[in-house]
Parts: structure tokens; sequence; C-alpha cells
């Protein structure tokens, strides 16, 4: 029997090991804008430049303009929200099992240092060993989940796009004649400008289009 006083190396080297304590899912939004600045070095002067741009500009009178609020259209359409509701109860599914095996790699981990003096220093490294890799195994395990449970929801949400959001939006813009759609995220509206916002108008007829999209069955599910 090893001595209570002493200090066994690898008992040492469990305790600083400990389990997973969480895992993390992303969140996607319904479109990711990214912008990109390039630099060039060198060629013709701006008044050079100038020279393949024409002088001819839209009037002001013939610009038709709207606003959509994509951030609306992800909350309050009803085939976005489903989706959420979807992915939400697969990411629950995860979170229910990590508290689940959590419970048993502490009751383990319990286990194993109430034998530590029981046990030899082989028999005793190999149980930590193998605990170990069982953690190691959840993390894994888990994480390719979550990101299979991600890839199924941004692979139903590239559908709704191009499928149903995108004809949507491009039917309004044919019907209303618009020249100019704005991201409302980014733009700032006056209180006297009318018929400019069409978020509800996109919401009203995407709902009429499709209400839900089965994602597909997340790998380990």
């Amino acid at each position: 029997m090893a001595n209570k006083n002493s200090e066994n190396p690898a008992v040492k080297k469990y305790v600083k090991t400990g389990i997973i304590a969480a895992i993390v899912i992303a969140v996607a939004a319904v479109g990711v804008w990214a912008i990109s600045a390039v630099r060039s070095s060198g060629g013709a002067s701006v008044e050079e430049a100038m020279a393949v741009v024409s002088p001819d500009a839209a009037n002001a009178a013939d610009l038709r303009i709207a606003v959509i609020r994509m951030d609306a259209i992800q909350t309050d359409a009803a085939v976005l929200k489903d989706l959420t509701e979807q992915r939400a109860k697969y990411e629950n599914e995860l979170r229910d099992e990590l508290e689940s095996r959590q419970k048993e790699l502490e009751t383990e981990k319990t286990e194993i240092e109430k034998s530590q003096d029981v046990l030899s220093r082989d028999a005793l490294q190999r149980r930590i060993v193998d605990y170990q890799n069982r953690v190691t195994e959840l993390q894994r395990d888990l994480t390719e989940r979550a990101q299979s449970v991600e890839l199924s929801y941004q692979k139903a949400l590239n559908e709704i796009q191009t499928k149903h959001l995108d004809p949507v939006i491009e039917g309004i813009i044919a019907k209303k004649n618009l020249a100019l759609v704005i991201d409302g995220r980014f733009a700032r509206i006056g209180e006297n400008a009318t018929n400019l916002d069409i978020t509800n108008e996109v919401i009203s007829a995407l709902d009429k289009k499709v209400s839900k999209i089965k994602m597909e069955t997340p790998q380990g599910f």
C-alpha cells in the first residue's frame, strides 16, 4: 500500500488534467458581408485613369430605392424561425449529453482518487491514462457533432436563400421597379421616408412561398 503522505507523480499529473468544461457551438447569421481593400503600385495617374470613366450618372428622379433589414427577416420569417428551432433541438441534445457524460467522468475521477492508495503505481497510471483518453474522446466526439449540426444548418440556410429568399427579393425589385436595395442594418432612415422599408413585404412573400425546410440529420444523431 502506498504512503498517503507521499506525492504520487501519476496522481499529480492526473490532477492537472481536468475534464472538459464546455463545448462551444457557433451561430451563424443569415448573411455574411466582407469588404476587401486592394492596393495597386505604380500605373496611371488619377487624371489618366479618369479617361475610362463616363460622366453619366443616375438622376435622383430616376432612382427608386428600398431598404431590407436582413436581421428582421432572420428572426421573423417563418422558415428561418423553424430552422433555428431545429438547430436548437440538436444543440440542446448535445448539451444534455455533455452534462450526463461529465457526471460519469467526475464519478470515475473520484474513484481513481480513492484508489491511489490501493493500486500499484503502474495500475494507477494505466487507469489515469484510460481516464484521460475518455476525456479526449468526449471532447472530440462532441466537437465533431457540433460542427456537423452547424454544417447542416448552413446548408439549409443556403437553400433558403438561393431557392426562396433571393427570388422573392428579385421579384419585389422587378414589381416595384427598384434601382437600388440597401441592407437596412447599414442605413439610416429619416422620419419622413415613406415606402422605403420593404422588410415586412419580403417576410410576407417569403412566408407565402415557404414556411419549413428540414435540416439534414447531422452526423452522430
